[in-house]
């Protein structure tokens, strides 16, 4: 196991993308400090005591994004930081509060920790694919996005974007202070992430795609990939010694109207909305994900993970 005799920390480990690299960490031999905001809540700490390895492996800390120096004891003799804590709301009435202090600030907040800790060699930040594309470049179906795009702070204030302008921010903050700081940062910038859950509760994936089965006007296009993938990848950011940068992850974009389509092949019972076609989606390219030994999963298979996953669960009809 590569991570045998290895400890390091993972923020906002109750988390959809979190509890799947917890779980691989386990896996691998991997000693993990994870962070939650509430260790009295069971939706929160629960599925994480269950994984195989946490008994002994698995020691959980309480942690606010928003307090300075909050992360310092959890971080102190790590080799590593996984930090994915960030709240994901696509609406939100106070974007200033929900989601750009508590983004932009705990992801400083992590970095000034680690920059205290002389045994931690890497951080690896979540980041996402809302950090990539949202600005004013052409996007038809000939287009291919890459690591090398970032979106517009402005446009994404102009239309509203919270979610996708506190993760611009955040981002562009952590390479800021990296830089400055001499900081070894890696950063993983995942698509629409689907797949099977581990927490007991909803989240937005689950709530965006509930609300597409059922007919609600959401995204007219994704650019999916699966959370197992998300979760390995960000663990070869760590262990790759020239792992560098970003990475864009993403196995396929589609349309609403051809996610309905292939849930309908994959469930005929189900009965689904007709959506417009809509127009082809620009591509994202994987092919550093893929450099970095990242191997996607098809997205039939995320799908029919994530729909089983939500049954058993009791978060969708059978």
């Amino acid at each position: 196991m590569s991570g045998a005799a290895k400890v390091v920390c993972v923020t906002g480990a109750s988390g959809y993308i979190a509890s799947w690299l917890v779980k691989l960490l386990l896996q691998r031999g991997y000693t993990v400090k994870a962070t939650v905001t509430n260790l009295s809540d069971p939706n929160k700490v629960y599925h994480l005591k269950e994984l195989e390895g946490a008994e002994d492996r698995l020691h959980l800390f309480e942690a606010n994004l928003i307090e300075d120096g909050s992360f310092d004891s959890v971080v102190h003799g790590c080799e590593g930081v996984f930090h994915t804590a960030s709240p994901v709301l696509f609406e939100a009435t106070d974007p200033q509060v929900q989601l750009i202090e508590p983004t932009v600030n705990g992801t400083l907040n992590v970095l000034i920790s680690y920059s205290k800790e002389p045994s931690v060699r890497r951080v690896v930040l979540t980041s996402s694919i809302s950090a990539v594309t949202f600005n004013r470049n052409p996007k038809g179906p000939d287009v291919i996005v890459n690591e090398t795009w970032f979106s517009d702070l402005v446009f994404c204030e102009e239309i509203k974007a919270w979610y996708c302008l506190s993760k611009t921010l955040a981002e562009e903050a952590a390479w800021k202070f990296s830089k400055e700081k001499g900081i070894d940062l890696e950063v993983m910038n995942p698509g629409y992430v689907i797949g099977p859950r581990l927490q007991p509760t909803r989240n937005c994936t689950t709530e965006t795609f509930l609300d597409l089965i059922k007919g609600k006007e959401v995204f007219p296009s994704y650019r999916f990939v699966d959370v197992r993938d998300v979760a390995e990848a960000h663990i070869l950011g760590f262990e790759n010694p020239s792992a560098c940068g970003r990475y864009l992850l993403t196995e396929r974009a589609l349309t609403s109207s051809e996610v309905l389509e292939i849930l309908q092949k994959l469930y005929p019972s189900l009965s689904l909305p007709k959506v417009p076609a809509g127009e082809p989606t620009h591509q994202a390219c994987n092919k550093r994900a893929q450099d970095l030994g990242v191997v996607f999963t098809p997205f039939e298979v995320s799908l029919k993970d994530m729909v089983e996953s939500s049954k058993e669960k009791m978060l969708l009809s059978k």
